[in-house]
């Protein structure tokens, strides 16, 4: 066996799966093949109006009656989500896009294709972390800037320095302080607004505004 396709069933095994969904001929199929795969597997039902918490994969029942579906969104939940549609219609594809779930299983449920829609969900689950936190480092960064520029600003207007020496004054105390440009700007532009909303003058002697 491929040492890739080793390491998937080895990560499957290890996987704690929850399946949403009534009982019946359908479940019955999916739970033998989660099980004959070697999921760590647990059954929860009615629908949950929160996705279960301590699942890395839920598959879960959507359907056009049942409600509370498109309350569930692959953004928000902490797991893998793989959909199991009842049948294919225009009302099931906007409950299933809603999800954004990582996966979807259609009805009737058949042994083949549970582990390839596993795989991939996990595949997609694990893409989309990498992506959220390439995003998030990438706004965390515009952010710090711009309130870098800010305080550079603010320290230009207030303490009558330049552009170059505002900056190299915030590096200098960042590095005193053991923190990052970014923060002690953060430090400056807070200290500036709560002087301005105490109605303290600008010139930083702390002299009441005319």
């Amino acid at each position: 066996m491929d040492s890739s396709i080793r390491r998937l069933y080895e990560d499957l095994r290890t996987v704690r799966v929850v399946v949403v969904h009534p009982p019946g001929e359908d479940r019955d199929t999916l739970v033998e093949q989660l099980r004959r795969i070697g999921c760590q597997l647990s059954l929860v039902w009615p629908f949950p109006s929160v996705p279960p918490v301590e699942a890395d994969v839920i598959l879960f029942h959507v359907a056009q009656e049942l409600q509370g579906n498109s309350a569930w969104c692959s953004t928000e939940a902490d797991a893998t989500l793989v959909a199991l549609a009842d049948y294919e219609s225009p009302t099931t594809l906007k409950l299933l896009l809603n999800t954004h779930a990582h996966g979807v299983l259609t009805k009737p449920l058949r042994s083949s294709g549970v582990l390839n829609t596993l795989a991939l969900a996990r595949s997609a689950r694990t893409f989309q972390m990498v992506q959220q936190n390439k995003i998030r480092k990438l706004e965390d960064t515009i952010k710090g800037r711009r309130q870098i520029e800010k305080a550079i600003r603010m320290l230009m207007e207030h303490e009558q320095m330049g552009e170059s020496q505002a900056y190299e004054h915030m590096r200098s105390r960042a590095t005193a302080l053991r923190m990052t440009v970014a923060e002690v700007a953060g430090m400056v532009v807070d200290a500036r607004e709560t002087l301005e909303k105490l109605g303290l003058n600008d010139n930083g002697r702390g002299q009441p505004r005319a």
